[in-house]
């Protein structure tokens, strides 16, 4: 029970936090180039990249922390920070190619998925 109020939680705080950004930065430096959604996707990428390392190199983060800040406010924020992360670390344990797959799948089927939901959305409409 206290995972769930925990992911609740940061998800929560990751969701306001990603559309007051967004709405910000939207607002600061116009809508012609999704600026919003590249700041909170940089941002969570930072956040998530900051504390998975100092949470556990530098400091022991307690795991709890690192549930609510990582996969509750960054899952919520943004999933771009996890795929970076993940592609990082593949790169840190020297996994190049892994790396490269891992950024052309993410990309190509992400791509892929956004269309296939535009071809539903309109066969459905």
């Amino acid at each position: 029970m206290k995972k769930i109020i925990l992911l609740g939680t940061g998800g929560f705080i990751g969701s306001n936090l990603r559309y007051w950004i967004s709405v910000w930065v939207s607002e600061f430096v116009g809508m012609y180039f999704p600026y919003g959604t590249l700041a909170v996707n940089v941002l969570g990428c930072f956040i998530l990249g900051f504390i998975m390392i100092y949470g556990t190199e530098v400091i022991e983060l307690n795991p709890q922390i690192k549930l609510f800040i990582g996969t509750g406010m960054l899952g919520a924020l943004t999933t771009f920070s996890t795929f970076s992360f993940e592609t990082i670390s593949l790169i840190r344990e020297s996994s190049y190619s892994l790396a490269i797959l891992n950024i052309l799948l993410n990309i190509i089927i992400g791509l892929a998925g956004v269309w296939l939901g535009f071809i539903v959305a309109k066969a459905l409409a």
